[in-house]
C-alpha cells in the first residue's frame, strides 16, 4: 500500500496466506514504527500466528511483501535474521542450567565468544534485571523470570526488532506486569522495536499501537484510545426475553432511537454517549421484552465487536498454530 512509511521498523504490505481452501492471511498490510511498542490483538485461528511466522522468516506467503529493519523477508531471510530477536510461546531455554549458561550456548549459536560474548551477556542481564539471577537454575525460576531469561538470550544480538508470540502465555498477573514493565524499558531505553501477538486485552491496552486481526483481515488499527473513542460512546448491552426476538427487537430500538443497534450473540447491542438516559428510556419503551441491562465503558473487544459483527472468541485454529497431540504412555 502506497501510505505504509518504507523507514518503518516493519513494513507489511497486502501478505496472502491460504491452507488448502482457507485463506488464513488476506491481504494485510501494516507498518511498526521504529522503537514501537505493538500488538496484534486477535482470537485464536484469526491469522496472528500466521503472521509472525512469516515475520520470524519460519513460513513464506502466497503473495506480498513483508520487509523488517529494511531487508525483506522473502528474498533476503540471512539479514532479518540478523536484526530478529524471536521468543516463541514454548520455552527454549535448558531447565538444567543457570541463565548464565543458557545465555552462553545462545551466544555461542550466534557465533558469539569471548569478552565480546561477556559483554553482550551482562548488558543483556541488566537490561531486564537478570544480573543478580545469572546462577540460579532456570528450572527454579518462575514463569516470568524464565521469560525474561529468554528475552536476554534474544538481546545477545542487539536485534533491532524483537518478536514475541503470546509472551505472557502460562503467566500470573503479577509476572505479566513485571514482563511489560522490561519491554517498556527495552523501548524507551534502548530502542528496541516490540512486535508481539495476544489475545489478552489488558495486555493490548499497553501497547502503543493496537491491530486487531480477524478472519486473516486487519480489522482496525490505532492506539487504544483511538479505537475506543471511535466508537462513539458507553456501550448497551440488551438481553431479551425469550419470546421476543433479537433481530426484531433491534430493529424496533433502531427505529425508535434512530441508532444503529446489532445483534451479538443473542444480545442486541449499541453505543451512545448519554447511555443511562438512552438506556432509561429503552427500558421504559420496551417494557417486558428485555431480561437484562449492562453498561460499560468500551474496550477492544467492544471494538472488535463493532468491527466484525461477534464476540472476541476464538474463531478456529490455524494449521500451524494447533497443538501436538499427546503421546501415549506404554
Amino acid at each position: 500500500m502506497s501510505n505504509l512509511d518504507p523507514h518503518a521498523a516493519i513494513v507489511v504490505s497486502d501478505l496472502v496466506k491460504s491452507f488448502g481452501e482457507r485463506r488464513a492471511l488476506d491481504g494485510i498490510s501494516l507498518e511498526v514504527r521504529r522503537g514501537e511498542l505493538f500488538c496484534l490483538l486477535g482470537p485464536n485461528g484469526g491469522g496472528k500466528s500466521t503472521l509472525f511466522r512469516i515475520l520470524a522468516t519460519l513460513s513464506l506467503p502466497d503473495s506480498g511483501s513483508a520487509v523488517i529493519a529494511g531487508h525483506d523477508v522473502m528474498t533476503d531471510a540471512p539479514s532479518v535474521r540478523a536484526r530478529l530477536g524471536v521468543v516463541f510461546q514454548s520455552p527454549s531455554l535448558d531447565g538444567k542450567l543457570t541463565i548464565l549458561e543458557n545465555l552462553r550456548c545462545g551466544g555461542a549459536l550466534y557465533g558469539l565468544r569471548g569478552a565480546e560474548l561477556e559483554s553482550r551477556i551482562r548488558d543483556a542481564a541488566t537490561a531486564l534485571n537478570l544480573s543478580d539471577r545469572l546462577s540460579d537454575l532456570v528450572e527454579t525460576l518462575s514463569g516470568g523470570l524464565q521469560r525474561r531469561a529468554e528475552i536476554a538470550k534474544c538481546l545477545l544480538i542487539r536485534p533491532d526488532v524483537l518478536l514475541l508470540d503470546e509472551p505472557s502465555t502460562g503467566l500470573d498477573p503479577g509476572a505479566r506486569l513485571d514482563l511489560w514493565a522490561a519491554l517498556e524499558d527495552l523501548r524507551t531505553k534502548h530502542g528496541v522495536t516490540v512486535l508481539c501477538t495476544t489475545h489478552l486485552m489488558e495486555e493490548a491496552a499497553r501497547a502503543d499501537r493496537v491491530g486487531i486481526v480477524s478472519a486473516g483481515k486487519l480489522v482496525a488499527i490505532g492506539t487504544p484510545e483511538e479505537l475506543t473513542s471511535a466508537l462513539g460512546g458507553d456501550v448497551i448491552s440488551l438481553g431479551v426475553a425469550k419470546e421476543i426476538g433479537a433481530d426484531l427487537l433491534s430493529k424496533r430500538i433502531t427505529e425508535k432511537t434512530g441508532l444503529p443497534a446489532s445483534v451479538v450473540e443473542g444480545e442486541v447491542r449499541l453505543e451512545s454517549r448519554e447511555a443511562y438516559n438512552l438506556a432509561a428510556r429503552i427500558a421504559g419503551d420496551f417494557p417486558g421484552e428485555i431480561s437484562s441491562l449492562r453498561i460499560a465503558r468500551p474496550t477492544l473487544e467492544d471494538v472488535f465487536v463493532a468491527r466484525t459483527g461477534r464476540l472476541f472468541a476464538d474463531e478456529h485454529l490455524e494449521p500451524d498454530s494447533r497443538p501436538a497431540p499427546k503421546k501415549k504412555r506404554h
